[in-house]
Parts: C-alpha cells; structure tokens; sequence
C-alpha cells in the first residue's frame, strides 16, 4: 500500500472517529461510521437521513480535499443518499460519483447545494473530467448550481430547484474556459446558463431557458430546446430521440432492499422519463450481481460470477487484469458507481462482450496499460452479424483513457461489431496531458470502429488519436453531437498521411467508402498543431453516396503552429481554419450536406443566416420557421391549398445555387401538391420559372439548372384541403 493511500485512510479514518464521538450529535443519531460499512466497500459511502448533518459534511469535504486535484490518483469514491433530506452542501472532485437511492430523483433532496467549480485550475474547467451525478434534487440555497465540467462529467436523471451555470469565473470575473458536456433526463427549474462552454449535448431534459452558445450545442429530445439559426447562435435541435434506453442505476426499495434499476427501451421520447411518473423498467435484487471490490476481485473471480449467470456491479477502485472479461449471457447487467478503473495487464482486451441480446454496460473507465493491447471494450466478435432490434444492447457513460495516468497503449480503444448498439455518452481520449504522454509513448490508432449496422449513439466525444478518431464501417449509423480534437502532437506532416500516403492527415470523422447509409447531427472538429506546420485535408471525410447526410458541422483552429490547418470541413467543402482571426479563420462551418451519387459532386446547404421569408397568405405559423433549423417547428399558409399562393425567400445577397428541398416531415400530408419556382436578383422582376413539378411527399426536391440571384419564389399551383406547410427550406449549390 502506498504511504499516499494509507495518509488518505488515515484522514478519512480521524474524520469519522471524531464524528462518531461528536458531543453535538443527537444520540438518536446514526452513527457516522456505518456509512461506509455496507455491503459495497469502504468507498462506498451510504448517507441516512438520521445521520447528522455536519458528520456527512465532514466526510464530504474530507474526501473532495483530497479529490479536488487528483486528476490522475487512484482514489475513487461514491457518496450515495437513502432517501430523505439533506442540509448540507456537497463540492465534488475528480472520480466522485453522488447520486440518491431513491426510484425516483425527487426522494433525495439536498438542500444546501452542489458544486463543481475550477478554482484549483484558475477557473479553467477545460480539465474538470471524470465525475457524475445522478438521480437525485439539489435545491440550491443561493438558487443557482454550479456545474464547471469538462468531458466525462454526466449529469443523469438530476433535478435541479434553480438555476444551473455551466462555468466557472475567476478573480477578475472573467468566464473561465470549458469544454462538456452532457446532460440527461433531467429538469432544472431554472435557467441554464452556459456561458464559455465550448460545446454541450442535451438529451430528453427540460429547462426554463438555454441562454447561450460558443461553437456547437446539440439538443435530442429536450421539452423545449432554445431556437436559432445555425451557426449563429450554434443549435443543432431534434425534435425527439429515436431509441433510447436510459442508463441503470441503484436505489433502495420500499423494503429497504438495494436493487439495480434498468429502464425500459423506448423510442421517438422527448423530455425527462421521469416527468409525469416513474421510469417505466425492471428491477434486479443485488444478491443477483457479483459485486466486485478492489483488491479482492480478479478477472477470474468475475469471470466465474458471469459464468452463473450473476450480473456485475463494479465499486469504486482500480482494476488490474490479467485475463479478459467475457459478458457471454444475454441481457447481463454490467454496473460501476464512483468510476471504478479496468486496467488490461500484459496486452489482454479488458472486456468483450459476445453478440447476444441487450447487455448493459455502464459507467466504467478503461486505462490502456503499458502493454498493447488490440482493444479495451470490443462489443461482438469480429463479424456480428445477429439483428438485436428488439433488444439492443446499450452502453452508458463509458470512458476510455491512452496515457495520462501512466504509459499505455491500445490500438483501438471501443470497437462496436454488434448490431443496434446504442451508445449513451463516450469520453475516447488518448492523453495530451499527464504522465506517459508522447507521440510514440501513448501509441493508438482509432478511439472508435464502429463496424456493426444500425448503431445509434448519442454524445461522442474522441480525441488525439493518431489516425482516424471515430472509423464507422457499418451501415445505418447515427450519431448525435461529436466532439474531437485531432492530436496535438504530431511531429511532422509525413507522420500523418492517410490514403496510402497520399492526403494530408486524417479526418477525425470517417465514414468508410462503402457505406451507403450514415446520418449525423452537430459536429464539432478541433485542431491544435502545437509541433508543427501540420495539415488536416478534411476534418470529416464521408462517401458521396444519397444516403449520408450531415447536418451542422463546425471547425475550430484553437491553436497552434503557424502554417498548420483544417483544410475543409466536409471532404472538399468548406474553407480552412488557419490563425485566431480573422473570426472566419478561427471558425469554419458547413449547415447541411448530402451526397449526390456515385462519381457526382457533393452537394452543401447553404448557410441560411439572415434570411427572411415571407408568404401569401401567411398564417400564425410564420415563415420565418421553415429557417429556424428546428424541424419541430413549421410555417403554414394558414388555410386549403389554392393555385396562386407562394412564398419568398430572400437571402439577403445574390448565391449562386441549383437546387431546393421543401421538408414537411412532421405534417407530412401538407406539402404542395404542385409548384413553380422562380428566381430573382430584385424581388420584382421574376421572369419564368425555372422548375416545376408535382408534390409526391414529405419531402420535396427541385432540381433546375444553376442559378445566381438573391430572392426564389415558390409558387402552390394544386387544389387540395390540406393546408400548404415547410417545416425546413434548404437551398442547395
């Protein structure tokens, strides 16, 4: 044992003496010294209502003393409340995990508050990784929750009775840098205020306001999401999200049981599942789960748990393991709390899962070791080929680490083979910082292949990696929010060739040439070159194929070597990111795009900020909606379709384009059912037109030969009852 674990024991051991003996403390109280007597370990703590209040204060602020700036120590901690109410007021660390034991978040109830600040980094939260909170109230005393995070920092199934900052000031009252985020299944009573958040994803919550955004913040399914213009302000908004299913987590029944929780799947979900009611799920009896504790459990002791048929519960610890874990038995339950720590010894693969049904994994941090090894999670043997549709396997709040805490090394960090995975939050990260950190030290080749069809994640976050971050094979893929930065510290530009040498770097984002099916929305690529001149071609690089869209893609030149650059943001589209400014040096970003077919060009929406519409008639449904990049939103003429009625849209400066797409999608049955198009550079003079057609669906294309004007006119020409709606109007050059 180390002398710096055993000063921590010890500390933490003289807390709970002198608090077991507080003369203050009502005899009636529980002793302070059972909370961390359970059945899960010392690093569990399980807090009582009947405990004092100052004895769980104490505890708290021991264990954040000494969490607070150990980015990369082994300690790890759980502080879990039984139901009730709580007066005290929780700061929480690095590999601290809160949460309430309650079925639901409102039967835990903090009332003094919750923090996370930056303080100890000048109120740079850019490192502020590695922590969680869920299922649980915090009513804040001051009203407001400060949540100064970084990536790996999930807020799940939390109500907040306030407000919520995402960021930290320092001394001079400046907004202190911050790059999250993810937040789920939650309510804030409040506002949420972002202000230097990077970036940030928000699934299935609801809050009073969203008051801002930097560079990319992608809303899935909240109750309602703030509107704007991408890029300006930088919302990616769906209205609901497709499949989900919401991450397991222990509580305590009315028994006074443990039980671990597991949510149902459910599909096109919007808002907090636990609203208007209970989570709808299952429950499991711990004595089902192999509960799995640091220093007395291996590889083999777990292995032979899985092979019973129990389900797993990691605590708070690291793991060393010298053979791989095999989750072989559908529908297992794989469960950490307080960041537990799977190290691969001697090369093995941490952990494989076998192509079965609806396997569970969450909450767990994999470290590379000094050995390579070929992948530390792989999910299906090579060649998966089972449908899981109706049980899809899903992975929640998973974390991987390259170097950082020491030297490893892995050459893929998450391979997904299975098919229907749904991915739930992932923080991929080869280290930039910390101990073992170099170009040929923490040696990788991808953070993410994903090779299986039909996968869906939400919250994705890889980066440094030395060739392509995220490798997606598979076909019918999803993502929602991506968050890379490309690596640091490459050495020079003939270190970092793709195509066999022949392009410069590689893109972060890469959709492999035979796919022929890929949709993403809300991609944010970084670039810091800090060794050299270096160029990226492409920060994401797909097939130009019909079947892959991107919607909302950002890049951003944060830093670096003077003659280094993302070269485009989408294959050839979009203009480089090369210096801080000018601002569209800096930033670079592309609002749609849709390949066009084997061997054609690509095709790119263009940037709709500004633009105005208007319509005859028009309706409470305004026109402006069919701009405001929310497909839940719409215009409508307001009335059954006649010939005569039309729409303008002036943008605002002359463009050069070919090409319209009218998305009803949402009032499917409303689209026109015939059209004229017409251009114009003065909104006056529209000479003929030049396209027109039949309306067949939702969603409507009207190809013509290039055009360069400022102003189009849509024209209805049919009869039908319908009234005439758009929910998006992209113009396409």
């Amino acid at each position: 044992m180390t002398k710096k674990m055993m000063s921590v024991i010890a500390a933490l051991t003289l807390v709970l003496g002198l608090s077991s003996v507080n003369p203050g403390v009502s005899q009636a109280a529980t002793p302070i010294s059972q909370a961390n007597s359970t059945i899960f370990g010392p690093n569990v703590y399980v807090f009582d209502p009947s405990m004092a209040a100052a004895d769980i204060q104490n505890v708290a602020n021991s264990i954040y003393n000494i969490q607070e700036q150990n980015q990369f120590g082994t300690e790890r901690y759980a502080l879990l409340f039984k139901p009730g109410s709580y007066n005290v007021n929780i700061r929480e660390g690095f590999y601290t995990h809160v949460a309430g034991l309650g079925q639901n978040p409102d039967d835990v109830n903090i009332t003094g508050g919750f923090n996370v600040d930056a303080q100890w980094f000048n109120a740079n939260a850019t490192q502020n990784f590695w922590r969680s909170i869920e299922n649980i109230k915090i009513t804040p005393s001051n009203g407001k929750t400060q949540w100064a995070v970084s990536q790996a920092a999930p807020m799940r199934r939390v109500h907040i009775a306030g407000s919520m900052d995402l960021f930290d000031f320092d001394p001079y009252w400046n907004a202190g840098w911050a790059s999250g985020g993810y937040l789920a299944d939650s309510i804030i009573d409040g506002k949420i205020v972002p202000a230097s958040q990077q970036q940030w994803f928000s699934r299935n919550s609801r809050y009073s306001e969203w008051t801002n955004g930097v560079w990319n913040m992608v809303f899935v399914g909240d109750s309602n999401p703030p509107s704007g213009n991408f890029p300006d302000p930088p919302y990616t908004v769906v209205n609901t999200t497709p499949i989900i299913r919401e991450k397991p987590y222990l509580y305590i029944n009315n028994a006074g049981q443990y039980q671990v929780f597991v949510p149902s799947l459910q599909t096109n979900t919007k808002g907090a599942t636990w609203a208007n009611g209970s989570t709808p799920g299952t429950s499991i009896a711990i004595d089902q789960f192999y509960i799995a504790k640091p220093g007395t459990a291996t590889a083999a002791s777990i292995n032979a748990a899985l092979s019973q048929g129990k389900h797993l519960l990691f605590t708070p610890g690291v793991y060393h393991l010298n053979q791989t874990i095999q989750i072989n038995n559908p529908n297992t339950v794989v469960l950490g709390i307080g960041l537990p720590t799977l190290i691969p010894d001697n090369g093995v693969t941490a952990m494989k899962v076998a192509d079965v049904d609806g396997v569970k994994i969450a909450g767990l941090l994999f470290d590379a070791g000094p050995v390579n090894s070929p992948t530390l999670l792989q999910v299906g043997p090579s060649g998966s080929s089972q449908s899981h549709a109706v049980n899809p396997t899903s992975l929640h709040d998973l974390f991987f680490r390259v170097g950082g805490a020491g030297v490893g090394k892995a050459d893929i960090s998450l391979e997904i083979n299975s098919n229907h995975v749904i991915g739930d939050h992932f923080w991929i990260w080869r280290g930039d910082h910390g101990d073992g950190i170099g170009w040929n030290t923490n040696v990788t080749k991808n953070g993410l292949v994903v090779n299986g069809n039909d996968v869906t994640i939400y919250g994705l976050f890889v980066e440094h990696y030395h060739q392509y971050q995220t490798l997606w094979n598979g076909n019918n893929g999803r993502t929602y929010f991506y968050q890379s930065e490309i690596p640091y510290d490459v050495p020079n530009q003939s270190s970092w060739m793709s195509h066999n040498g022949t392009v410069n770097g590689y893109a972060s984002y890469k959709v492999a040439d035979s796919v022929t099916n890929h949709e993403a929305w809300g991609l944010g690529v970084y670039s810091f070159f800090r060794d050299a001149a270096v160029k990226a071609k492409s920060a994401i690089e797909v097939p130009n194929v019909p079947g892959v869209k991107l919607h909302h893609a950002t890049t951003i030149w944060l830093n670096g070597v003077p003659g280094s650059e993302i070269t485009h943001v989408i294959n050839d589209i979009g203009g480089r990111v090369y210096a801080n400014t000018p601002a569209e040096a800096m930033r670079q970003t592309v609002n749609e795009f849709a390949g066009t077919g084997s061997g054609g060009g690509t095709e790119t929406a263009l940037s709709r900020t500004g633009w105005t519409a208007s319509s005859v008639p028009s309706s409470g449904d305004v026109s402006a909606n069919m701009l405001d990049g929310n497909p839940s939103t719409r215009w409508s003429a307001g009335t059954a379709m006649a010939p005569g009625q039309y729409l303008i849209v002036d943008m605002k400066a002359s463009k050069t384009f070919k090409k319209i797409i009218m998305d009803s999608t949402g009032s499917s049955d409303d689209y026109a059912r015939g059209y004229e198009i017409y251009v114009s550079n003065d909104g006056t003079n529209w000479g003929g037109a030049v396209a027109s057609g039949s309306g067949t669906g939702a969603v409507m294309t009207a190809s013509f030969g290039q055009q360069t004007a400022r102003y189009i006119k849509v024209v209805q020409t049919e009869t039908a009852s319908n009234w005439w709606s758009i929910h998006e109007f992209n113009v396409y050059n």
